[in-house]
């Protein structure tokens, strides 16, 4: 389907045009032109054994019009076809002429054969072949392809290893290699744009390597292959095999540990926490460390004895009194070596049945007592508890969250560790991190990074100094996606449910990112507060299905919340104003008339551009808030809508480019 353009005032020819002379200039650049016309026909004719492609060669209607094809300037810069029976193969030579294409996604076409050589794409930044019968091995040619962002091959057959040379993609966002016939190894990834990554239902093996960008991905990234080990899936290794796997090698870049981010050198009182990810083995460890300290004690005393023993066989010796000396100071100092081990056993108990429980292997920067000796400011109070700003004495801030023991009522000490393990794993850009945790009697607390710049609420509403202006749709559009990628992630990677998502609960981080906190806890409150129940605004984005029942929290739910706040998000209205159960176009005009409405200058500064913008993102929001839990897309399918939105913005950046650079 053609776009409409409007042109710059330089080329006032060009506006002129009447619709038939400009169909005349198109076809004539067309046959002046005609290599993308000629490569999408020899594609069709290979792969379209079924004939299921409308392509065809009769010049009444210019190749821009086909089905599933977009154009800039006469050229092809995306082509999207899928869920058709082609049967055929994708042939070399065809569409790897398109040398302007962006997005390639051919999904789900029955296609066979090997992949071809992709180099000529050399301003792709989108591919799709999944779920398709493509064989053979992972094409080398993607490695040329530097502008390569989003790469899905999942749902194949394709076999042979997992390239080193994947580890060179520098712009990768997201990699979909599950449920294909890989073997060998997987590759150190540790490119920091990586933000979504699968390589489940193969045949790979060995350890899974410890690197700072494969940390973010759960076991779930890597299921399905019964040989792989190590620390990030949670399996030991053979015992030849080092359990925390290959270090990453030395061209790669390790991120910088806790401790070096927070400007404290070496020694200086930093001591390593057991990872929260292995405390399932807690009751064991502790009971091993118990057995071992009793072994340990025991030795002593058998020790001890021994050594009264040897002393009175000294005494009848002949040895000089120096001799005497020097054997009964090294007994000494061995039982006393003896001692400190014993106490060392004891102390790792105390540790584990007191003091603040450290996640993921964070290093133990502060301790307990430093923690209740901060100065502390009440931020706000939620469902949950109360959250407080902590500054501790070595300036470090951090930020506490105080659980209320009564919605915790019958919450049990051993439910709440096991569940505190899981979520102490997450680890995503847009998730602010749990750090560590506590619990004594009745007081449990939280520990997250502090985001100094607010909430998303704030940024909305404004305070009460301010007045918040409505925010620019690309704005939207970028928290929008921070926000799903947050949530997809908690979703697929860990197979958890937020439950409890409102824009007070989404912080702006140091580049004002969306970061999504407060997460997988809420099934921890037996017993919620009436007023949270009683708040018209809090009640809106719980989904029906949730609103007047015991049913507990579901991805589909967390949908549901998305929606509301990405109308939220667009409105600037709280969501107890929003409209409910009306069309599309009557929830656009609705959005338009609010912004105007917001907008301090009066009049409103959106463009028309701008409100069909919002207008994608506002059916997305819609879609989130069906009644119906089946209606409503996964998360998962709502980050591909929006990234979707993101390549057609950029695509009609570059179709304009292209159309302003024509001559006069």
């Amino acid at each position: 389907m053609l776009h409409k353009w409007k042109l710059p005032s330089l080329l006032p020819l060009c506006l002129l045009l009447t619709s038939v002379s400009c169909s005349t200039s198109l076809n004539s650049s067309s046959s002046s032109n005609p290599s993308d016309a000629v490569a999408l026909l020899g594609f069709k004719a290979k792969a379209d054994l079924n004939n299921a492609l409308p392509f065809s060669s009769n010049k009444t209607l210019h190749f821009c019009q086909w089905v599933g094809i977009q154009c800039a300037k006469a050229k092809v810069v995306r082509l999207v076809i899928q869920d058709l029976d082609l049967a055929g193969v994708f042939a070399p030579d065809t569409l790897t002429r398109l040398d302007q294409l962006r997005v390639l996604s051919l999904q789900n076409l029955s296609l066979t054969g090997p992949i071809p050589d992709l180099s000529g794409l050399i301003n792709l930044k989108t591919l799709f072949l999944d779920h398709n019968s493509f064989s053979g091995s992972l094409p080398h040619s993607l490695s040329s392809l530097h502008r390569l962002r989003t790469v899905d091959l999942s749902y194949n057959n394709l076999t042979g290893s997992l390239p080193v040379w994947l580890t060179g993609l520098n712009r990768i966002y997201y990699l979909h290699l599950e449920s294909n016939r890989f073997s060998g190894t997987v590759p150190p990834l540790n490119q920091s744009s990586l933000q979504t990554f699968n390589v489940s239902g193969n045949n790979l093996t060995g350890v899974v390597p410890v690197t700072p960008t494969l940390l973010r991905f759960g076991p779930a990234s890597f299921s399905g292959n019964p040989n792989l080990c190590g620390e990030i899936i949670r399996v030991e290794c053979h015992p030849n095999a080092p359990f925390f796997g290959p270090a990453a090698p030395s061209t790669v870049p390790e991120a910088p540990s806790p401790a070096s981010a927070l400007g404290l050198r070496a020694g200086e009182g930093v001591e390593l926490a057991q990872p929260c990810h292995k405390k399932h083995k807690r009751t064991a460890v502790i009971a091993g460390f118990s057995a071992g300290g009793f072994v340990l004690i025991c030795s002593l005393l058998c020790f001890v004895l021994a050594v009264k023993k040897q002393r009175k066989q000294v005494k009848r010796t002949d040895l000089p009194s120096d001799d005497v000396a020097q054997a009964a100071a090294a007994v000494q100092m061995e039982q006393e070596e003896l001692e400190q081990k014993v106490k060392k056993v004891q102390g790792i108990q105390v540790v584990k049945s007191g003091s603040l429980l450290f996640c993921a292997g964070e290093a133990q920067v502060y301790s307990l007592d430093q923690l209740m000796r901060a100065s502390a400011e009440l931020l706000g109070r939620g469902k949950l508890g109360s959250t407080y700003k902590a500054v501790l004495d070595n300036r470090l801030i951090v930020c506490v969250k105080r659980l209320d023991a009564s919605v915790l009522e019958g919450t049990g000490r051993e439910v709440f560790e096991r569940h505190l393990e899981s979520v102490g794993g997450l680890r995503h850009p847009n998730l602010v991190p749990l750090r560590a945790y506590f619990q004594a009697k009745e007081e449990r607390l939280l520990i997250y990074d502090y985001q100094p710049n607010g909430s998303l609420f704030s940024l909305i509403h404004g305070s009460k100094s301010t007045r918040a202006k409505p925010l620019h749709w690309t704005s939207c559009l970028k928290i929008a996606e921070d926000v799903a990628q947050g949530l997809s992630y908690i979703h697929q990677a860990w197979r958890l449910v937020h439950g409890n998502l409102k824009s007070s609960n989404v912080l702006l981080g140091s580049d004002f990112e969306a970061c999504v906190t407060d997460y997988c806890l809420s099934v921890l409150a037996t017993n919620p507060p009436q007023w949270e129940e009683e708040n018209p605004d809090s009640a809106a984005y719980k989904a029906p299905e949730t609103l007047h029942s015991t049913h507990p929290p579901t991805p589909k739910s967390d949908v549901y919340a998305y929606g509301i706040l990405l109308v939220e998000l667009l409105t600037g209205r709280p969501p107890s104003q929003h409209l409910v159960s009306v069309p599309l176009k009557e929830m656009m005009e609705w959005v338009r008339s609010v912004r105007e409405e917001s907008d301090q200058d009066g009049g409103g500064s959106d463009s028309k551009e701008s409100i069909n913008k919002m207008g994608l993102l506002l059916e997305v929001a819609v879609t989130c808030r069906s009644a119906s839990p089946d209606q409503r897309p996964t998360m998962w399918q709502v980050l591909k809508m929006l990234q979707e939105i993101k390549e057609t913005v950029a695509t009609d950046e570059t179709e304009t480019e292209l159309m302003g650079s024509c001559p006069g």
